[in-house]
């Protein structure tokens, strides 16, 4: 067992994981989402897709584009509520709805990307 290949899942779960956290609730109500479980999301995107670039596998693009597609779409999400948030608007739950869908996409590319990890993993040979 290699503690590199580990670590590598490891963050690659974490993002899905975290990501699937924050979109969890009512799209629109602004109390189920938090703005913490979205930056943890957006940092630890950002650290698997830098792990990513290190992968010489033969998935390893295609997964380094998975976590690119993850990482515009989280930080989509911030900059929406970011703008939201600086126009001195109250995030209604049409920001809310926008915010979460971004983070919806980015969940999706995750799981594409935990999908092609398994994939990679069942046909490495010993």
């Amino acid at each position: 067992m290699s503690l590199e290949r580990v670590l590598f899942a490891f963050v690659i779960v974490l993002a899905l994981t975290l990501n699937v956290g924050f979109i969890l609730g009512e799209i629109d109500n602004p109390a189920h989402h938090d703005a913490v479980e979205l930056f943890l999301a957006i940092v630890v995107s950002l650290v698997a897709t830098v792990m990513k670039f290190g992968d010489r596998s033969p998935l390893g693009s295609t997964m380094l584009a998975t976590s690119l597609v993850a990482d515009v779409q989280l930080l989509g999400a911030a900059v929406v509520w970011g703008v939201v948030l600086a126009s001195d608007a109250t995030l209604a739950g049409k920001h809310m709805s926008t915010i979460v869908s971004l983070a919806a996409g980015a969940m999706v590319a995750n799981v594409v990307s935990v999908v092609l990890l398994v994939i990679e993993t069942a046909n490495q040979r010993r």
